[in-house]
């Protein structure tokens, strides 16, 4: 990883995480498979975009890529001291939700131009089988902008981690699939966006689709 791209802390944590929680229980207690973990350009500007379905999403992708991915976070979890603090370190940056927060889109815009990877969930919410049908153009936007490579990826089987009124994680399987890097958009043209976010959609749902 190139240090000068990620401050030293934030990659002093990431691999903290990495090593002693989220790769030992993605790999073990949710007997993890990854593929395509090829496909990821290990330096520059990225755009992760993937379905959503768990709170667990972040981190599981974050360590399939295996590098930084910064993630917009609910601004009500920067108001825990201790939790803000991990959160930020780790890249985390906050977003009003139901808003288009312009600030959350400067952060996205500066760690992107910084060489850091976002990721953003394609359809801004969680869905409860994982699928995408609703996506947003806002990670397109961002490419744009950015003139950033989009990297697609699927999760399958997180829907299943939480059950309503549990906090306990359960030992589901989890299949991650990384597809083809997808070239930044030409231009921040609605229709031009509009294609390649149902394109992105297109691919993660055929990942999706192929299961275990």
């Amino acid at each position: 990883m190139d240090l000068n791209r990620e401050p030293l802390i934030s990659l002093a944590l990431y691999h903290t995480l990495k090593w002693s929680v989220v790769s030992p229980m993605l790999h073990t207690y949710f007997r993890g498979q990854i593929y395509g973990a090829k496909n990821v350009p290990q330096s520059g500007p990225l755009v992760v975009v993937s379905n959503h379905a768990s709170y667990f999403d972040p981190p599981i992708v974050s360590n399939c890529v295996r590098r930084p991915v910064a993630y917009m976070a609910k601004e009500e979890l920067f108001d825990i001291p201790i939790l803000a603090k991990v959160i930020k370190l780790y890249g985390a940056y906050p977003v009003s939700r139901g808003n288009a927060d312009r600030t959350a889109i400067r952060a996205a815009l500066e760690y992107l131009n910084k060489g850091w990877a976002v990721g953003v969930f394609l359809e801004g919410t969680r869905t409860p089988d994982g699928r995408i049908t609703d996506p947003k153009r806002g990670a397109l936007l961002l490419a744009a902008k950015a003139k950033a490579p989009i990297l697609p990826v699927s999760i399958w089987g997180s829907e299943g981690i939480l059950k309503k009124g549990s906090a306990i994680p359960r030992p589901v399987p989890i299949t991650v699939r990384i597809g083809n890097l997808i070239d930044a958009p030409s231009s921040t043209n609605k229709e031009e966006l509009e294609t390649l976010t149902q394109k992105c959609a297109t691919v993660i749902n055929e990942m999706h689709d192929l299961g275990r």
